[in-house]
């Protein structure tokens, strides 16, 4: 096939990219940054994610596009993060629906980020795409869930939903939409979650974070490439879902035990822990939101599950270990 991947030059984008590319795809990555993307083995391109330009074409000659623009929310939701954040997503979404629709020769297929951060925060019942409810409404929350939740929480929330709408915004009757709600992504690639958790345990640091309680769901590096490639083939299995996936393993599990699975696979005793309020004054201090790390999202892969997708890794210890012999490898 071949496969436009707007916004394809951050990590996810890259292990993407790769994982297509060595499977026999025509990869083109759209980036702000392209010239410094040159030596890679599939072609990047530049755009800036609001204007049409000569990577128009490649729009044209393309099967599928995976869409994955988005400033990272690794940030202090600050007014112009803020806006960063909202306009990173939201213009370029619609950008692209404009041009696929207006395209004598759309691809066949787009498919558009999202986060499984849309659904609420629970320690109660997981959320799947068949169930599952959005948001973090007061009449939503059980007996175990907490009340009074952060306006940060709220913003992501908004985020997601206006990022979902502008998808929706515009009709692409020749172009199916899917939505891809993932979960946090892990992988050994230098700068990603994996490696930020890793290096705290390494250092004596990885204990529990916060109450320990809140779910973290997250999906290994070689099921998210796999489930795109099936999503490819078999597009179709979304529509019992209007579209909607859930890229995320089927084992989310409370941040204690999270942690120490971790601590386990890097052969680590001790793991210092953080509580809520020393979190929010080292989120301060390393210009992040602790919502990362608090926020308890319980997310299956309802679907995918449904399909008879076979994880690779559908829990985390066995998770953990094959990421963390790939880091000791990589170093």
């Amino acid at each position: 096939m071949r496969i436009l991947l707007p916004g394809g030059s951050g990590q996810v984008g890259t292990i993407l990219a790769r994982h297509l590319h060595s499977r026999g795809h025509d990869v083109v990555v759209l980036s702000r940054n392209a010239a410094a993307h040159t030596g890679n083995l599939w072609t990047t391109l530049p755009w800036d994610g609001r204007t049409p330009g000569d990577w128009v074409d490649e729009l044209h000659r393309s099967d599928a596009v995976i869409h994955l623009s988005g400033r990272s929310v690794n940030c202090r939701y600050t007014p112009e993060n803020r806006k960063a954040i909202f306009d990173s997503r939201i213009e370029p979404t619609l950008l692209l629906g404009r041009l696929i629709a207006d395209s004598p020769t759309p691809p066949k297929l787009w498919l558009n980020a999202s986060t499984s951060t849309f659904y609420r925060d629970t320690r109660g019942a997981a959320n799947d795409e068949f169930t599952g409810i959005l948001g973090d409404l007061p009449s939503h929350r059980g007996t175990n869930e907490p009340a009074n939740l952060p306006e940060t929480w709220s913003f992501s929330i908004d985020v997601a939903h206006r990022w979902e709408a502008a998808l929706a915004a515009i009709d692409t009757p020749r172009t199916k939409k899917i939505r891809l709600r993932s979960s946090m992504v892990m992988s050994p690639d230098a700068g990603g979650v994996f490696s930020v958790l890793s290096g705290l345990v390494r250092r004596g640091l990885g204990g529990t974070l916060g109450p320990g309680t809140q779910y973290v769901s997250w999906i290994h590096d070689f099921d998210l490439c796999r489930a795109i490639e099936l999503l490819l083939a078999e597009p179709e299995i979304t529509n019992a879902t209007a579209g909607v996936v859930n890229l995320t393993a089927p084992d989310p599990l409370p941040n204690r035990e999270f942690m120490a699975e971790l601590r386990k696979a890097w052969k680590q005793p001790i793991g210092l822990p953080a509580a809520s309020w020393m979190l929010a004054i080292g989120a301060v201090a390393m210009r992040t939101e602790t919502e990362l790390l608090l926020k308890s999202r319980r997310v299956v892969p309802g679907l995918l599950l449904r399909d008879g997708f076979e994880f690779l890794f559908p829990d985390w210890s066995s998770a953990a270990a094959n990421l963390v012999a790939r880091s000791r490898s990589a170093r």
